[in-house]
């Protein structure tokens, strides 16, 4: 396998190499030329960080001895505020709770000895930390795909500085058990590809190694990121090209979460069309379970005659109706876990494997049964109750383990990794020989998104965000390697910082779905209810967004560094213009509008439609203050307002 280490040099040239070493058999690192049949068994292993296998698929950042003094600050987010990907919340001194890749709250939790540090700092910023930073010796932070055990997101790292950076990944056209490492240290970043799983070579045998590749670049990870989506592409597995539908905005009833009525769905319908939204989805709820998908007898008691009812409603409003629906779950004491124990996926001892969030157990995606039961599935939501898209939901999507279920005869217990995106891709076609035009939205909560299953999606969102921050990450990586067709949301916009960040999602070409309540939230607490105020900035982003639609436009991800630009800006292209958003807390000083064409623009502040100014390539900076975000279109000075 291959590790580099970022120097302090500058990286000039865009570099990708792919390649399949044959690596053969040896021993004290010496080819065996001795005649085969005399040459006994040998046992190939690697880890080229020396970890142990359980170890290596977890990124670890450790802080100890002299690092950890030199860090140590009064709180526990200050403390680690330097390390890679880890930024500090602020809310007066000693309020300071670590946030790791945009998740805060109580999505990162805090460890003392094992033991979860119990405090209010979970549910409101003003609490401190009930943790004392200087009496710890080490601190450790876990995160990662072995954090949440619910597999990776594209096989490819990337790791920059302001003057150049390294990725490394592979190309292989099906998922492979492998780790992808950045472990950070006083002398620079390392990244490697590693694979754990020892492999018996019989005399004169040969071990291929997954195709790997290596990229130098200039830029943040868009660079290396698209280049990966080109070569994936080019060797047959792209995401699902999207349809035109696909571009339209979403409302979804999860605001009433899974004890909504019908009768509260209906009623919200009419503000959903006012609105200008083309998609109503009925989210989780609607069943008694997964895995048995039988309606719930209270809130559809004549069964399909008041599923079909519902959907006639939707439509009736000029609306298109979408599904949710959680594929490879089952819950404890469903009839499908009762009668089919033959479809579970089980690991070496014969257990069932957990999805822990759902309190419900995998189904084995090579097991063939589990397939054509789900593509029934399918077919009765489409072609029998009339629904037009599927928001396929869980975070158990990205990947699966190793099945040793006997009954399932699998050559190798890893088919089960290997088949997922293939089960994917049956879902998509299935729905797709139905309707043409039918949307299907993978939303891996709260993960990222495992490339090689988008070939069974043609809309992806930011799946959960904690943060706007998050959303624009996430937009920037999958419209990377998604390519410019990309269709990507933002997710319900209730899930921004502040809840109502629309400008996270249609400043970088993004689709604005939302989860709003109306006329009235049955919930006092965690209301979602549409109020007038807020219907008058919903409407405003709604039309703006139809007035502009930069989802179609060009994502110039190449424009902005999202690590090291200040303020973090994104670019789009549409229509011979190029459309800017800015995003910051609070700025007051230039900004500065990159990729502009030959010739004079004028600059417009499409929030507020004021006119900021005329800048042109050579001189395309202006100043400007603004809070939270800052949208703008520079258009042709000589063009059509």
């Amino acid at each position: 396998m291959s590790v580099r280490t970022l120097q302090r040099t500058p990286l000039a040239l865009a570099i990708l190499f792919a390649f399949a070493p044959a690596v053969h058999a040896q021993t004290d690192s010496t080819r065996l030329k001795t005649d085969p049949d005399s040459v006994p068994t040998v046992v190939v292993s690697a880890s080229t960080l020396g970890v142990l296998e359980d170890d290596m698929i977890t990124p670890v950042t450790s802080l100890s001895g002299g690092a950890l003094v030199r860090a140590r600050e009064s709180t526990i987010g200050e403390t680690l505020a330097n390390q890679p990907g880890i930024t500090s919340s602020h809310f007066g001194a000693g309020a300071s709770r670590p946030v790791i890749r945009g998740m805060d709250g109580p999505r990162v939790k805090i460890l003392s000895d094992g033991a979860e540090v119990q405090d209010a700092s979970t549910i409101s910023p003003d609490h401190a930390v009930g943790f004392e930073p200087v009496l710890a010796e080490p601190i450790e932070v876990l995160r990662g795909p072995s954090a949440p055990a619910y597999g990776g997101g594209p096989p490819c790292s990337v790791v920059w500085r302001r003057d150049g950076g390294l990725a490394v990944g592979h190309v292989e056209t099906v998922p492979h058990l492998l780790a992808l490492p950045v472990t950070a240290g006083p002398d620079g970043t390392r990244i490697a590809v590693e694979g754990e799983t020892a492999r018996t070579l019989a005399p004169g045998a040969v071990l291929e190694t997954p195709e790997t590749f290596i990229a130098a670049h200039r830029g943040d990870c868009f660079g290396p990121l698209r280049a990966y989506g080109r070569v994936m592409a080019e060797r047959g597995l792209a995401p699902g090209k999207p349809n035109d539908e696909c571009f339209e905005p979403n409302w979804c009833a999860w605001g009433y979460e899974r004890m909504f009525t019908v009768d509260q769905m209906v009623a919200t319908l009419p503000k959903v069309r006012e609105l200008g939204i083309k998609w109503a989805v009925l989210d989780d709820g609607w069943q008694t379970a997964e895995g048995d998908w039988y309606l719930h007898p209270e809130k559809f008691p004549r069964g399909d005659a008041d599923m079909k009812a519902l959907v006639q409603k939707i439509r009736a409003e000029g609306l298109k109706p979408k599904l949710w629906i959680a594929p490879l779950a089952v819950d404890p004491g469903t009839d499908l876990l009762r009668h089919h124990t033959d479809m579970l996926l089980l690991d070496a001892n014969g257990a069932v494997q957990d999805v822990t969030w759902w309190n419900a157990f995998y189904l084995c995606p090579a097991y063939p049964e589990t397939l054509e039961r789900t593509k029934a599935l399918v077919r009765k939501i489409f072609g029998e109750w009339g629904w037009s898209g599927l928001k396929i939901d869980g975070q158990h999507l990205n990947g699966v383990a190793p099945c040793y279920n006997p009954a399932h005869k699998h050559a190798r217990p890893e088919e089960s990794v290997e088949q997922l995106q293939n089960f994917w891709k049956e879902i998509y076609d299935t729905a797709l020989a139905i309707d043409p035009d039918a949307v299907i939205e993978l939303c891996p909560c709260g993960t990222s998104y495992a490339f090689h299953n988008m070939i069974g999606q043609n809309q992806s969102v930011a799946s959960d965000p904690l943060s706007s921050w998050q959303i624009r990450l996430k937009g920037k990586v999958l419209k990377a390697v998604g390519g410019p067709d990309f269709a990507y949301s933002g997710d319900h916009v209730e899930l921004s910082t502040g809840g109502d960040d629309f400008a996270s999602t249609v400043g970088i070409g993004a689709i604005p779905f939302t989860k709003f309540t109306w006329p009235v939230d049955p919930k006092p607490k965690d209301s979602f209810l549409l109020t007038p105020e807020r219907e008058v900035v919903w409407r405003k982003w709604f039309d703006l967004y139809r007035a502009k639609m930069l989802s179609r436009g060009d994502y110039r991800g190449d424009l902005y560094d999202i690590g090291f630009d200040r303020p973090e800006a994104h670019a789009v292209a549409k229509d011979g213009r190029m459309h800017y958003c800015f995003y910051a807390d609070r700025h007051d000083g230039e900004v500065e509008l990159r990729g502009l064409p030959a010739g004079e623009h004028r600059v417009t502040d499409l929030w507020s439609g004021r006119t900021l100014g005329t800048v042109s390539a050579r001189q395309p900076k202006l100043r400007a203050k603004f809070e939270r975000f800052l949208f703008v279109e520079a258009a042709p000075a000589g063009g059509a307002a």
